[in-house]
């Protein structure tokens, strides 16, 4: 087991840790979260040594093997399955060892030697290690032929896959695993944590990924107040109980600031009296000795919204034969080439849709992005765009386009020039740009606090189809959920890629599939994707595993038994329930999914008939008031009763359509 026992640790004169004491299991499988800045990547740096504690101590078994992902990668010739076969660092010294010994004059001890050298690497599962590497790869995103490519060629964001494919393949009992999602599309990370479910030693990952999180870990340890707490149970557990936590806290110190009300009441009233004076002392004994609770502090909250669009067009765009891709010139001829991308795209956006977007990076979504944001233009066929049409961009690489030399009111000044200053710096106090921040340059900013001007930046320009790129890069998890509830409400057009599965499974009720050159419509939402995923693409890697799980089954031995009969009539009926079943659960499936659109039309309803009922009450409240029927007040008076009369059409609209979803569900029931 790890233990930390009153450990203390300080980062330049800034408190991390302050006497922590935790304990956690071999076997755990644990999820470190925290505020950004609070200690995660320090309590991994202590773990791996490379800094020590100011007081305490941290004790785990010494015979332990570590793992972990290398922050950087050398621009390396070494192939990358090679590269790969290099984390398995006892394997690798075995064979420097027998190739040592290979080249020694033969002698009956080297005979020898070279003997236990070829059965310890039987024992390390050498002759399957190519294997082994093919497969980590390949869920990983690499093709056969890019593994045998050497590391310099590959971007910044594959070598740091091939650095996780590096920690995996190393033998270990202690995995630590920094946000390793960050560099993955949804594919691999769906492999991944399908991996890790599987990984029989104690693993420690810091990831602003809930679903990820709720998939793989069975303990929270939450760093909060320079303390660690652990918590049973996956992320969605621990924020049940965190909240149970601040309520009872909540409840307990509202308690005891009434018994402290009512014991400086009775000594303030009595102390001077000499018949009270033996109980005023009593009382002023039991106030000095009661304990001082200090409030258990939640996050802070961070929640924005996406302000109501102007106007829609509809349709917003509509595509015909398009392809996509990227037109260069050559440097010395001038001759254009085109390279095309995605090819034969017959697409259409309406008012209200909420698309995700699913494929492999480099499959051609964001390709298919920068089209429909008139990034770049068809190379082929024809895009007509609505008349009124106005589009919030969020590329993959937002924040790097920021002027990182200029501050958020900087950025605010150049898109709304004609507003006034103090409108801008309250709508960026809004997105917790307070104080200083707002004229300071981002360049000190963090990559999270980036991504949030980029997205106060949109959000300002009240776009009527949202096209989001990857916006939950750098996010964390509080900012993560912000955005969610934002989208959630939004009241315009989405289209999203992202591998934040409970983002899309929140905002989006369609997904299109960007595979082998083509746009086309994914019947299902993202669970049944990931049922798809491993029925084919990761099929064969999970056949792969079964049959190693088989061969260390056998390789137990004796308790193992094989029965190699088994009654006919057994089979029948075991056979027959199984096919009931498997009927049984299509027939759910099935219904799920076409119920699945209807719910969240019907979700987005409410909030929008919440939301106007709401707007309506005010305007009515405001209308009540005889004031507003002064002389001085008649345009205010014209602007209410246009918004009243405007609210109250919308509302028999809402209520309308939201009748006729809620029909078609019972129909569905029924």
């Amino acid at each position: 087991m790890i233990r930390f026992r009153q450990v203390s640790l300080t980062r330049g004169i800034k408190p991390l840790f302050e006497k922590v004491d935790v304990t956690l299991n071999p076997g755990d499988k644990i999820g470190l979260i925290g505020a950004n800045g609070a200690g995660k990547s320090s309590l991994f740096g202590l773990l791996r040594g490379e800094c020590h504690a100011d007081q305490g101590e941290i004790g785990f078994p010494s015979q332990w093997r570590m793992a972990y992902v290398a922050q950087e990668i050398p621009a390396l010739d070494r192939t990358a399955i090679e590269y790969a076969i290099d984390g398995d660092v006892t394997l690798r010294r075995l064979e420097k060892e027998l190739v040592f010994m290979e080249n020694e004059p033969e002698s009956t001890a080297n005979g020898i030697l070279i003997g236990e050298l070829y059965s310890a690497l039987g024992d390390a599962d050498a002759y399957t290690v190519r294997s082994r590497a093919e497969q980590l790869l390949t869920g990983l995103g690499f093709s056969l032929a890019q593994m045998d490519q050497p590391v310099a060629g590959f971007s910044g964001g594959r070598r740091m896959r091939l650095n996780l494919a590096h920690a995996l393949m190393c033998p270990s009992d202690l995995l630590l695993l920094d946000e390793p999602t960050n560099h993955l599309d949804l594919d691999a990370i769906i492999w991944l944590e399908d991996w890790l479910k599987h990984y029989p030693g104690t693993l420690i990952i810091i990831s602003h990924d809930r679903d990820f999180l709720d998939g793989v870990v069975n303990v929270i340890v939450h760093i909060d107040e320079r303390k660690l707490k652990r918590y049973s149970g996956n992320y969605s557990s621990f924020e049940h109980q965190r909240s149970a936590q601040l309520e009872l806290a909540a409840g307990t110190l509202e308690k005891q600031m009434r018994q402290r009300t009512h014991l400086e009441s009775f000594i303030n009233r009595f102390k001077a009296q000499a018949s009270k004076a033996s109980q005023a002392q009593s009382r002023m004994r039991a106030l000095a000795k009661m304990e001082e609770l200090a409030p258990l502090r939640a996050a802070a909250d961070f929640s924005f919204q996406f302000r109501v669009p102007l106007s829609t067009p509809n349709p917003l765009l509509v595509m015909e034969d398009v392809s996509a891709g990227y037109r260069t010139e050559s440097d010395t001829s001038h001759d254009i080439t085109e390279k095309v991308i995605v090819s034969g795209i017959n697409f259409s956006l309406q008012i209200g849709q909420r698309i995700g977007l699913l494929g492999v990076n480099g499959a051609g979504k964001s390709t298919f992005i920068k089209t429909i944001a008139e990034e770049l233009k068809p190379l082929r066929g024809e895009a007509q765009f609505g008349k009124g049409l106005s589009i919030g961009y969020f590329a993959q690489h937002q924040v790097e386009m920021l002027r990182h030399d200029e501050s958020p009111l900087w950025h605010m000044g150049k898109i709304a020039p004609i507003a006034r200053e103090q409108e801008l710096r309250n709508f960026l106090g809004s997105f917790n740009f307070n104080g200083t921040m707002m004229t300071s340059s981002i360049a000190s900013f963090s990559g999270g606090e980036k991504a949030r001007l980029a997205l106060a930046l949109i959000v300002w320009q009240r776009p009527n189809l949202l096209l989001l790129d990857e916006p939950t890069n750098h996010l964390d998890l509080e900012t993560r959920e912000a955005l969610t509830m934002a989208l959630a409400q939004f009241e315009g057009t989405l289209v999203l890629v992202s591998h934040d599965r409970h983002l899309l499974r929140a905002t989006t009720d369609q997904f299109i599939i960007v595979a082998d050159g083509k746009v086309e419509p994914f019947d299902g939402d993202i669970d049944d994707y990931t049922n798809w995923l491993f029925k084919t693409k990761l099929a064969a890697k999970n056949g792969a595993a079964n049959i190693t799980d088989t061969a260390a089954l056998l390789k137990t031995g004796s308790k193992a038994k094989i029965t190699s009969a088994v009654a006919p009539k057994a089979i029948v009926d075991s056979a027959y329930r199984r096919k009931q079943k498997r009927q049984e659960a299509d027939a759910r499936q099935k219904l799920a999914v076409q119920k699945k659109p209807i719910e969240a039309c019907i979700k987005r309803l409410e909030e929008r008939i919440a939301k106007r009922s709401a707007q309506k009450t005010t305007v009515d409240t405001r209308l009540a008031d005889p004031a507003i029927y002064d002389k001085d007040t008649k345009k205010e008076l014209a602007t209410l009763l246009v918004d009243q009369a405007f609210y109250a059409k919308e509302l028999t609209q809402l209520e309308a359509e939201w009748l006729e979803q809620k029909e078609a569900l019972e129909q569905l029931d029924n």
